[in-house]
């Protein structure tokens, strides 16, 4: 049963976003975030190489610019996607995907708000073996406090979680995030 009149259902206009974020240099306009609901404007990141875990399905638009999406299979292969502008994906939850857009491209994510005690997931690789490199997980309560920020903060600035315990490789960290 919904409990908002019309007055408060507001009509988002896109591309005032994507100006928004472009003027900011924010990463992440969040448009609705409700129980059943989760919705933002991602500005794409160039230094982005890890793989979301998403407890729920994903829905993915591009408004301006084409992404490459990355996704693991379930047999562990890496494959790519390629979504370009005006396209739209699905993908379902569980699936390891990797959003790899630059910054003057950007996409309409929508999907659900995180249920109690639900987890995402964010891995790295090792670019010489593919062995897993490291792993952050999040309780994302409020998609505000942009969790993927936060991520990649603590990956790229723990050497030791970017060295590959089977190779050694050192996965390098990127000059500006």
């Amino acid at each position: 049963m919904y409990t908002r009149s019309l007055s408060e259902a507001p009509v988002v206009g896109l591309e005032d976003k994507v100006r928004e974020l472009s003027e900011s240099g924010k990463r992440v306009s969040v448009l609705w975030q409700e129980p059943d609901a989760l919705s933002f404007v991602a500005r794409g990141r160039e230094y982005r190489s890890e793989f979301h875990i998403n407890p729920s399905d994903e829905i993915m638009y591009m408004i301006r610019g084409e992404m490459k999406l990355h996704i693991r299979t379930p047999e562990g292969k890496e494959e790519i996607v390629t979504i370009p502008e005006g396209g739209l994906n699905f993908t379902p939850s569980g699936m390891p995907h990797s959003p790899r857009f630059p910054p003057d491209a950007f996409a309409l994510i929508s999907e659900r708000q995180r249920r109690p005690g639900e987890e995402d997931r964010f891995q790295w690789y090792c670019p010489s073996c593919d062995a897993l490199l490291h792993q952050e997980t999040f309780t994302v309560d409020d998609y505000q406090k942009d969790p993927v920020s936060k991520a990649y903060a603590n990956f790229f600035g723990s050497e030791e979680a970017r060295t590959c315990g089977k190779c050694g490789e050192v996965m390098p960290a990127p000059e500006s995030m």
